[in-house]
């Protein structure tokens, strides 16, 4: 065979892969052709095809074809009148010929008139240019596809984080939405503070189950005061700068302040919630106008009239479609509703956002090659990634793994904050809301009612012991310095019949509790004191050491009387919308 699996030119003529179909009355390139005495492809018989002859001369005119004594059985024939040297013809057009003489050559030398070639129909023309027109359209999508391709690489702006994560994952996803109010670049002047660097105006932590089942956006209020870590960044000329961390400072300065990058916010929000983020992607106020312009705009609702200088946004009472600068206007206005805070804000991104997710995954959207193309275009154009998902085929196959999720199980919270005392301008985190919240993320605990996964039988069914007949010794495997001190302290407290501490043991993501069969009726109501899942309970033979039950803290310990198994609801109080609510509207 040669590089493209033909055939080698000594055992078939390419003149004889020229067949005759009886279907269309015409001659068709026949690859892989058969021997005449075998049965055709179309047919046990071809009546109407000029029979062929063997013939054991070479053809000088054809140098490529080695010589043979024993041609192959389907070698074509030499019309009559071909003179020696004339270059050999395809079979079509020796056919034709043939027809024009009024004679063809059968198999033993015979002569006899061939039938005149039947015409094509009118249809049969139709369909064979109709086939033509096609396969031209479809290399011309593929090399457009490649152009384009290349053209949604090109769009794409990146940033090494110093986390080259892979793009898809078999655990959660956790992706960190950053949207900066950077007054510089394309369709970002004009609106205020022309000085400003780019601060994390937006945040939300987009957490996305394990299963896919369901996901929650977690909304980090952008003038709340938490630390901001220490941040190695990468410069433009590809050395690195530690930015020192600060303490009590405005979340968003954790981003542009100082030159801070995406990786900055991304390890404050970390550090803030104990959730390890996989991505980020962040964009600016000309992708809400054109993001929004792409889907052919985001409906909205106002529950009263708004009319906001400041951001130019006017709206009668009601629903309406915004796209472009209106749409930007949505997200930014804040002045003409609740009490001007950047918290209610929030509510309107929210509201803004699950109403473009749902434009985006209805049929009017996915249908449409026009409007997914130019949303492709705009969304490559409008994003700023890490490294991990810095290509086209990346963000896909992230795409492909998350499309999964319905949007009647996306979830929108805001992080549970309260008035700063010392700044009436700003907020502090409300610890005793926000600790379970971020619990909820951490251990995939879902927002919404989904069907639950049956992570295990608990091992202690048994009848709850008195607390006065608990007997335990603690170990720190992963708290904080002193948590197991602790820990007996406020089992002491509680009136535990006996609690010491172990000191420290190896390092352990989750906390576990080993006990002996004996010891189900004490492991049960640890179990209950402490809000142990049922996964932490370990029932051995040997039990803990002696004639304790062993519990070693993990680090999802976060404190003594703290239940270290997450809520399976969000605590009371804290703000939440349904994705798929198309009745929520702006006061």
């Amino acid at each position: 065979m040669d590089a493209q699996g033909r055939g080698h030119a000594g055992d078939i003529d390419p003149a004889d892969q020229w067949v005759f179909n009886p279907s269309t009355g015409s001659y068709e390139l026949r690859l892989n052709p058969v021997a005449d005495d075998s049965p055709s492809q179309y047919g046990n018989s071809r009546p109407n095809a000029p029979r062929q002859r063997r013939s054991s001369r070479a053809d000088p005119a054809a140098p490529s074809e080695p010589a043979s004594s024993e041609p192959s059985a389907d070698e074509g024939h030499e019309p009559r009148g071909r003179r020696h040297g004339e270059p050999r013809l395809p079979a079509q057009r020796r056919s034709r010929a043939a027809e024009k003489s009024g004679h063809a050559e059968g198999r033993g030398g015979g002569h006899g008139r061939r039938k005149a070639k039947r015409r094509l129909s009118g249809k049969q023309k139709a369909l064979r240019w109709g086939g033509g027109i096609v396969g031209l359209v479809v290399i011309a999508s593929c090399v457009g596809g490649y152009v384009f391709y290349q053209r949604l690489n090109g769009n794409i702006n990146k940033v090494d984080v110093g986390m080259n994560n892979a793009a898809v994952t078999n655990g959660p996803v956790n992706i960190l939405v950053i949207g900066t109010d950077a007054r510089s670049g394309k369709g970002n002047t004009g609106y205020g503070d022309m000085g400003s660097v780019g601060h994390a105006d937006t945040t939300f932590l987009f957490h996305v189950s394990e299963d896919r089942t369901n996901a929650t956006a977690l909304s980090i209020p952008r003038d709340m005061i938490t630390d901001i870590p220490n941040c190695p960044t990468k410069q433009k000329d590809g050395s690195k700068k530690n930015i020192p961390g600060q303490q009590s400072q405005r979340f968003n300065t954790s981003l542009g302040q100082s030159g801070r990058d995406p990786g900055c916010t991304w390890r404050t929000v970390e550090k803030l919630t104990g959730v390890k983020i996989n991505h980020f992607m962040m964009a600016d106020f000309n992708a809400v106008k054109e993001l929004s312009n792409a889907v052919g705009g985001v409906e909205v609702c106002a529950a009263k009239p708004i009319n906001d200088p400041k951001s130019h946004l006017k709206l009668k009472a009601g629903k309406h479609t915004v796209k472009g600068e209106q749409a930007l206007a949505f997200v930014r206005t804040r002045h003409a509703i609740g009490f001007g805070s950047d918290l209610d804000r929030i509510k309107l991104q929210q509201q803004f956002l699950s109403s473009m997710i749902r434009k985006m995954k209805s049929g009017d959207t996915l249908t449409s090659p026009s409007k997914l193309l130019d949303l492709s275009d705009v969304a490559t154009k409008a994003l700023t990634v890490d490294t991990g998902i810095g290509s086209v085929k990346k963000l896909m196959s992230l795409a492909q793994d998350l499309k999964r999720v319905n949007v009647k199980n996306i979830t929108f919270a805001t992080a549970p904050v309260v008035d700063n005392p010392d700044d009436p301008a700003t907020v502090v985190l409300n610890e005793a809301k926000a600790k379970p919240l971020f619990k909820m993320v951490r251990e995939d605990k879902s927002m919404t009612k989904v069907k639950k996964k049956n992570k295990g039988k608990s091992p202690a069914k048994a009848k709850k012991a008195p607390v006065s007949q608990v007997n335990v010794e603690v170990l720190n495997g992963g708290g904080t310095t002193g948590a197991a001190s602790e820990t007996v302290d406020w089992l002491t407290n509680k009136g535990a019949g006996k609690a010491t501490a172990g000191g420290n043991a190896p390092q352990l993501k989750e906390t576990k509790l080993e006990f002996a069969p004996s010891q189900e009726g004490q492991a049960a109501r640890l179990a209950d004191m402490m809000g142990l899942p049922a996964s932490a309970l370990k029932k051995s033979a040997d039990g803990g050491s002696g004639k304790s039950m062993k519990l070693t803290l993990g680090e999802d310990f976060s404190g003594a009387g703290e239940p270290i198994e997450a809520p399976d609801k969000a605590p009371s109080g804290v703000e939440k919308v349904n994705a798929n609510d198309k009745n929520v509207c702006a006061k």
